[in-house]
């Protein structure tokens, strides 16, 4: 039985009813059914960053048309709301929460403790022992950025590429030895910098760091910065240089700049997530987990644009040998440096 609890959400931004609840809740004669509603609590991010979380919101957006639930989402401007943001979408008598980030990590832990009966689900996170109403949805981004390490090897012209991470954990570490062992891979001679913000988003940094890197001869750069990385991307586009994007296809924000992206869908592990729970086949205490051969992670067709053919040809054979199990993608240093 849950516990009717008062929050003050603080800075917490509510997205307004009208965009966030089905319209499925009542019949033609007035009579309430019962809907299916989901919420989703954002991290400091927020859903409009041309990435993660807004990825994650598109998931949701989907799922709502295509199975007339309801859908709530809280912004968290600050990482201390967290918790106060999931327990009021408890409060609220959800189906399901889903934390978007590994930095809800203990808090949907705790509040699946609290919550025995509430089901919840985490974007980019596990458990040693996973929690038996907790739903992990993890992504192979490794295998996203070896084929736009692939790319950046056969198409840089100085042998210098960079490299600019949000902050450092597993999930970018993912994406940052990926990306070196393609680009290891597709041009020994080429070497890979690297360099952390500290901060998902700060654009002003993501830029500085770019605009330093790109001055050192550095003529291509992916972010896994979030936001940050956004800066790195209006970087590249004010010098005439080649970025990388991130989670979502970036290419709209700098069309002539953006070589290609290393998509993480996101906004498909939680429209399956959903699809699950409406079907009454969702289950808590194991992770679902997207790569390459479960089309969850890979590049956009605006690679196209700006990537030769023959260049294109051979991202899709290596593709097809790490599909195969031919190819196995490092995840972390210590995989990398075998």
């Amino acid at each position: 039985m849950k516990f009717k609890k008062i929050f003050a959400l603080g800075t917490a931004v509510i997205l307004s009813a009208s965009m966030l609840v089905g319209c499925g809740n009542k019949s033609s004669d007035g009579a309430t059914n019962d809907v299916i509603k989901v919420g989703m609590v954002a991290d400091t991010g927020g859903i409009n960053d041309e990435s993660f979380n807004q990825s994650a919101w598109e998931g949701l957006q989907q799922a709502k048309e295509d199975f007339n639930i309801e859908i709530k989402v809280i912004e968290s401007k600050q990482a201390s709301e967290y918790i106060s943001n999931i327990e009021s979408l408890v409060d609220e008598g959800m189906d399901l929460v889903i934390g978007v980030g590994n930095t809800m990590k203990e808090d949907i832990e705790t509040e699946a403790k609290n919550y025995p009966d509430q089901k919840f689900a985490i974007i980019d996170e596990t458990y040693d022992t996973i929690p038996e109403n907790v739903t992990p949805i993890l992504f192979k981004e490794n295998e996203a950025t070896f084929l736009t390490g692939l790319i950046a090897g056969k198409m840089t012209k100085t042998n210098q590429v960079g490299f600019i991470g949000g902050m450092e954990n597993s999930v970018i570490s993912r994406f940052e030895y990926g990306f070196r062992y393609g680009v290891k891979e597709a041009n020994k001679d080429a070497k890979v910098n690297v360099q952390y913000a500290g901060t998902f988003s700060d654009a002003a940094k993501g830029k500085s760091i770019a605009n330093q890197m790109y001055g050192n001869g550095n003529d291509i750069i992916l972010s896994a910065a979030g936001g940050t990385g956004m800066g790195a991307i209006e970087s590249a586009k004010e010098n005439n240089k080649y970025a990388i994007g991130v989670d979502k296809d970036q290419s709209n924000l700098a069309p002539d700049n953006v070589l290609t992206s290393a998509l993480k869908k996101v906004n498909v592990g939680v429209y399956d997530t959903v699809k699950d729970l409406v079907n009454g086949s969702l289950k808590g205490g194991e992770a679902k987990v997207y790569g390459l051969k479960e089309d969850g992670v890979g590049i956009p067709d605006s690679t196209k644009k700006l990537v030769p053919q023959e260049v294109l040809d051979y991202v899709d054979t290596m593709k097809d040998k790490v599909v195969n199990g031919e190819i196995k993608v490092p995840a972390t240093k210590d995989e990398f440096n075998k």
